[in-house]
């Protein structure tokens, strides 16, 4: 196979993380395949980060906004990206030093795949952690899986710009699980193409992390997510009665949890949509 050519942009969503983000960066400067750009966007860190991205000089192309969360940084990315494969990496993962040279031959051998992605390897405060056999990653039609629980890890991801001038970008209303809002949008219409090895390293279980700050709301966010999908995506009557079924079983265990817990207006609210859509 021939060596592969079309160039990439990596999206490098950052706040407050300057401890870990010259690991992030510099496994994509460490990359074999050369023919991409870096764009870090600062989503208004308080700590280091301006000067470790100054010291990178004009190796990245760092961009800075105010606070607005992981969706509208990766969204300022992909405006300001010049090229027509996109990758991203979260700023506390690294990538493999041959991640592009495979996916980018991967996609450019299957022309009509709008996104890939890749297995990866997790970590969890430093210890390799063994994934569980529900977290098994899939190829093509993920719609159904992606339901019940997030399939893609976002740093293992490359698509094609097409792909957002399809289905939009990020939605920024999300401060979490924006990705599998996302997820599920694209896979309505468009397979997923699965690199079966590991290219990413993922760490976890620190409290700075979205999903950690927010781990009491992500089963309401994804409510909301199979909300919004319900409402305004064109689903075929299959794909309806399953992200029906979903919500239900979301709304349900959330909506008793909060009875449990002492949050009954949420409780309530949540049973009845379960109610509405059974």
């Amino acid at each position: 196979m021939p060596s592969p050519t079309t160039p990439v942009s990596i999206i490098i969503p950052t706040h407050n993380r300057a401890k870990f983000l010259a690991q992030a960066i510099d496994s994509v400067l460490a990359q074999t395949y050369p023919n991409f750009e870096l764009i870090v966007v600062d989503d208004g860190s308080s700590d280091e980060t301006q000067a470790l991205l100054a010291s990178y000089g004009k190796a990245i192309i760092s961009l800075y906004q105010e606070n607005r969360g992981p969706a509208a940084a990766r969204n300022a990315g992909i405006r300001a990206a010049r090229h027509p494969l996109l990758a991203f990496l979260d700023s506390d993962d690294q990538f493999t030093r041959n991640k592009l040279a495979l996916q980018t031959a991967a996609m450019e051998a299957q022309p009509e795949l709008l996104i890939s992605h890749t297995q990866e390897t997790w970590f969890r405060n430093g210890q390799h952690l063994n994934q569980k056999r529900h977290h098994t990653k899939e190829g093509g039609d993920i719609f159904a899986r992606n339901l019940a629980l997030c399939m893609v890890g976002m740093s293992t991801v490359m698509a094609r710009r097409e792909l957002f001038d399809r289905v939009g970008l990020f939605d920024e209303s999300f401060p979490c699980c924006e990705d599998y809002e996302f997820w599920l949008r694209a896979s309505v219409a468009h397979p997923f193409f699965l690199l079966d090895t590991p290219l990413t390293a993922k760490h976890g279980g620190r409290p700075d992390q979205v999903s950690v700050q927010f781990q009491t709301g992500m089963d309401r966010l994804r409510i909301q997510a199979l909300e919004k999908l319900l409402s305004s995506a064109s689903l075929t009557p299959d794909q309806f009665c399953l992200a029906s079924a979903e919500l239900v079983r979301k709304a349900v265990l959330y909506g008793n949890g909060c009875l449990k817990h002492g949050r009954p207006e949420e409780g309530h609210r949540c049973l009845a949509l379960a109610a509405r859509h059974s």
